[in-house]
């Protein structure tokens, strides 16, 4: 029998993994989460998976949270200044282990993008093939819910929605379908790998126009400079590092980058991604 892990799994992505996992048939049992806090893991032990602590910046964690796991989806970290390491700490693990697949999330067109995430994600692709461990590597581009989490609220409030895109669309998807595409392609036969994943583009205008028609209240696109906005955030009280970043995220976008006609995250799912209005809806 094949044992699966998978880290970050009292995350967003990581818990929807595990549960990708059951619903494709690997019984629970062959099902491990490894979570920095287990005692948070309770609805993931509730489905008969194993829970162990194992925590990216603590690498005396990690030997026995890994041991028997033969194939791992490793999701990437979130703590800025501490990720690539804790991947490095991971990926050790998994070869002293005997992990003989690791399925790492890293970003959309990470070799060639701008975007101020991809170097720590670029160096985990690189460190896990250096390692010698057959790899998948999901680049997964933006999550529809990044969008209805971060421009809703305000939207609702102020009938805007404000960005520096230049309206240029994003291939967005769901992130139970990057989920699924996890779970596809950790069970699967391919390896050594390089998916590009995302589903189908929307610009902000149309993601306005789409949360007017939902809610009924009128909602518009203004896009502004990218000095703008990060002024407008920091107006909004968001500190000068981040909403640089933030905005710098939206830049990225303007110059095409957050955008991919590829057709690899359908070709995983074997169905065509959910439409972001779904996820709009379902998140309303």
């Amino acid at each position: 029998m094949t044992t699966y892990g998978v880290t970050g799994a009292t995350g967003h992505l990581g818990g929807l993994t595990v549960r990708a996992l059951l619903a494709r048939g690997v019984p629970p049992a062959d099902v491990v989460a490894l979570v920095r806090t287990p005692a948070k893991a309770a609805d993931l032990a509730e489905l008969g998976v194993t829970v162990r602590e194992a925590d990216y910046t603590k690498p005396e964690t990690l030997p026995t949270a890994l041991a028997g796991i033969d194939r791992l989806v490793l999701v990437s970290g979130d703590i800025p200044g501490q990720r690539l390491q804790g991947h490095r700490n991971v990926v050790d693990a998994a070869k002293t282990a005997g992990v003989s697949r690791i399925a790492y999330t890293s970003v959309l067109r990470a070799d060639s993008t701008q975007i101020a995430l991809a170097p720590d994600h670029l160096a985990t692709e690189d460190y896990i093939r250096n390692a010698g461990l057959p790899y998948v590597f999901l680049r997964n581009g933006w999550y529809v819910e990044v969008y209805t989490a971060n421009k809703v609220p305000s939207a609702l409030k102020t009938g805007e929605i404000v960005g520096a895109t230049g309206d240029r669309p994003a291939s967005a998807a769901a992130r139970a379908d990057y989920a699924e595409a996890a779970a596809a392609a950790v069970t699967g036969g391919v390896e050594n790998v390089v998916y590009e994943l995302g589903g189908k583009p929307f610009t902000l205008s149309e993601f306005a126009k789409a949360l007017s028609d939902e809610t009924g209240n009128e909602v518009v696109y203004r896009d502004i400079s990218v000095e703008e906005l990060t002024a407008e955030l920091k107006a909004a009280g968001l500190d000068e590092g981040t909403a640089a970043f933030v905005a710098s995220l939206d830049e990225a976008q303007s110059r095409g980058e957050l955008y991919t006609d590829s057709a690899d995250l359908a070709d995983l799912l074997g169905r065509e991604p959910t439409p972001f209005v779904e996820v709009l809806r379902k998140e309303l």
